[in-house]
């Protein structure tokens, strides 16, 4: 199983340099890849937990880390595509894979604060729709020589679109969200599922069905490994958490492990820099090799 580490782009660090120096730390110390979340207002659950502190872009980001990292995969968990003309997110995915030498994986949702997307223009009840749409538009613009679309909210043909990524037909989509609309649509169009901080009891439940699925739409279910993002620190009702000892957070990531999960991306759930590096070096050293 490999491990991936929250680069905290959402947690209000004041220093975004605490920010970006995780990642290069990271890859030193063998995590597989390294994460950035998306909102684009602090409201709701995100002003309750950062207020007014700075909240920063992911694919800005990840630029900046696929400069400063040769190895490490860049992803997002998640890019919510309401936010996204999926047109303009093709152009800049399909640039940041070729910058990082195909090293983008795109967690993608469809959003669940209903002012922050309908102060971004598509109204909460078209975001399923919508994104089912954006991921046909991104992987046609991907992988055909001339692409074509005709939907309801993209139109386009008779022009050439470039770069296309260096991963093809298409750069990895991985599909967000814990609702069986999410599970379906990973099962339909996912190159993954990747919820966060479900127990391993919902998680085993809620993978039976992706795997019902994935076979209902004739696919293998080693099509659509699962991944999952999860906090260290407390738990608390309806979010599980890895906890802080060493120990608790490998008997509980062998739990996931044991379902099949293929990548676990563990979020330090802190702002406080001065912690990050140590919990890293911890993951590292006393919980990852007990995986390998």
């Amino acid at each position: 199983m490999d491990f991936g580490f929250s680069l905290s782009n959402n947690q209000g660090m004041e220093d975004v340099q605490d920010v970006l120096s995780l990642a290069r730390r990271a890859e030193e110390l063998g995590f597989d890849s390294v994460w950035a979340s998306e909102h684009v207002f602090n409201t709701s659950y995100v002003y309750d937990r950062i207020g007014n502190r700075p909240y920063y872009e992911p694919l800005a980001i990840l630029s900046y880390v696929a400069a400063t990292t040769s190895k490490v995969l860049l992803g997002t968990s998640v890019l919510v595509i309401p936010y996204h003309n999926p047109i303009k997110l093709a152009k800049t995915a399909a640039t940041l894979d070729v910058m990082s030498g195909g090293r983008l994986v795109l967690g993608i949702g469809v959003g669940v604060i209903e002012q922050e997307m309908e102060a971004m223009g598509v109204p909460f009840a078209e975001r399923g729709a919508f994104t089912d749409e954006a991921i046909a538009v991104m992987k046609e613009l991907w992988s055909q020589e001339d692409p074509s679309f005709q939907g309801r909210f993209s139109s386009f043909s008779g022009m050439k679109f470039s770069p296309k990524p260096v991963q093809q037909p298409n750069i990895p989509l991985v599909i967000g969200g814990a609702s069986r609309a999410a599970i379906r649509r990973a099962a339909r169009a996912g190159n993954g599922w990747h919820p966060t901080a479900m127990p391993p009891e919902d998680l085993s439940q809620a993978m039976r069905y992706l795997h019902e699925r994935t076979a209902a739409v004739g696919r293998d279910s080693s099509e659509v490994p699962v991944s999952i993002s999860i906090p260290m620190g407390e738990g608390r009702e309806g979010r599980f958490s890895l906890g802080n000892d060493p120990a608790e957070i490998v008997q509980n990531a062998r739990a996931f492990e044991e379902l099949g999960v293929r990548r676990i991306v563990v979020s330090p759930n802190t702002r406080n820099a001065a912690e990050m590096l140590p919990t890293m070096e911890m993951l590292a050293s006393e919980v990852m090799p007990a995986f390998r």
